[in-house]
């Protein structure tokens, strides 16, 4: 018989669950942006500045964003846990991928709302 002793692993339901959740808003959000180019035709950068002016397309864009982050780093946690047997070196390379994440985070947050 063979035991496995996951530590400090949060693998289950929930981060599959999340990552098909954040997997079904990027395909939404992919879709949206080939309807707005296909009818829409954005041709120069003031077309492009007008859709992204709206609201709406601001906090989709934003949604979007935070989606690909949040599976970004369940994906590369998983990674960093299966393959990186050093724990100090999975440690300092997990918060150096959190701390990316988050800068660019507030960085896509800073450039949705700069355009007016």
């Amino acid at each position: 018989m063979v035991k496995r002793a996951v530590v400090g692993a949060r693998y289950g339901l929930r981060d599959w669950l999340i990552q098909r959740v954040t997997a079904v808003i990027m395909a939404v959000f992919a879709l949206l942006m080939l309807v707005v180019v296909l009818f829409h035709r954005p041709a120069h950068y003031g077309d492009w500045h007008g859709l992204f002016s709206q609201q709406w397309m601001r906090l989709a864009s934003l949604l979007f964003l935070l989606s690909l982050f949040w599976h970004a780093w369940i994906g590369i946690r998983d990674i960093l846990m299966d393959y990186v047997n050093s724990a100090g070196v999975r440690l300092v390379a997990q918060v150096g991928v959190v701390l990316l994440l988050a800068g660019y985070s507030l960085w896509s947050v800073q450039i949705l709302w700069s355009l007016y």
